[in-house]
């Protein structure tokens, strides 16, 4: 009976050894399948309309008579608002700015050929969302040079127009959707050229979305350009 107990025993013990071995396989076996991922990013890319124009229109004035440069700001800011609503420019898409009056007799440093002390700066923007009638009344401002304003409507660096698309959130999950597509486009390609199978998706991530200027002379036309970074399981 001891002799048989012990068999027993030694079976149990045996059969406990090899369960232990076939769990531990299919336990190394699945850490193995789950180390197989593929990174791969899609991409995602379109080119839209700006729907929102900022152009500021700028002119200066100077004169020794502090309130006859006041007056000359006043008449000249009178001229320019005409010429816009006279174009089609609501009233409520136009702001005036106070003007920025220098007095070269207040600063430390006045230059050697200063004719006039005060030199005044006034600055009147248009906010519209119809991008395209601003478009067409800008290179119009020049005629107000005839009426004696010197004015400065597009400059590169200082007040420049800017032209903004606020419509990403209408777009933004439709091109989501687009380079989630163009990523796993990608991870079946790299899945078929290494003899694997792609499986289920372990991650992903959006990255950053982007507005750019299609390019330096067309500021109004965007490009909106999205990246999706997706880790996909292979599987044999």
């Amino acid at each position: 009976m001891k002799d048989k107990g012990v068999i027993w025993c030694g079976l149990f013990i045996g059969l406990g050894i090899f369960l232990g071995a076939i769990l531990l396989k299919s336990g190394f076996t699945s850490i193995q399948d789950s180390e197989r991922v593929i990174s791969v990013k899609g991409l995602s890319e379109k080119e839209v309309s700006a729907n929102k124009v900022i152009w500021p229109i700028l002119f200066k004035e100077v004169n020794n008579d502090l309130l006859a440069l006041y007056n000359d700001i006043e008449k000249n800011n009178a001229k320019v608002l005409n010429f816009l609503k006279s174009n089609g420019i609501n009233e409520n898409e136009i702001a005036v700015s106070p003007p920025d009056i220098l007095d070269f007799q207040t600063e430390r440093y006045i230059p050697q050929d200063v004719r006039y002390r005060y030199n005044g700066t006034s600055i009147i923007t248009v906010a519209s969302s119809d991008v395209d009638k601003v478009r067409a009344l800008i290179p119009q401002i020049a005629s107000l040079i005839k009426e004696g304003i010197a004015v400065s409507a597009n400059r590169q660096y200082e007040n420049p127009i800017k032209y903004n698309f606020t419509g990403l959130n209408d777009v933004k999950p439709t091109m989501i959707e687009e380079a989630t597509k163009n990523a796993r486009v990608s991870a079946e390609k790299f899945a078929t050229d290494s003899e694997s199978k792609l499986g289920k998706i372990k991650s992903a991530a959006q990255g950053q979305m982007s507005i750019s200027d299609r390019d330096e002379n067309s500021p109004h036309i965007k490009t909106l350009r999205v990246v999706t970074t997706v880790v996909y399981f292979l599987k044999d």
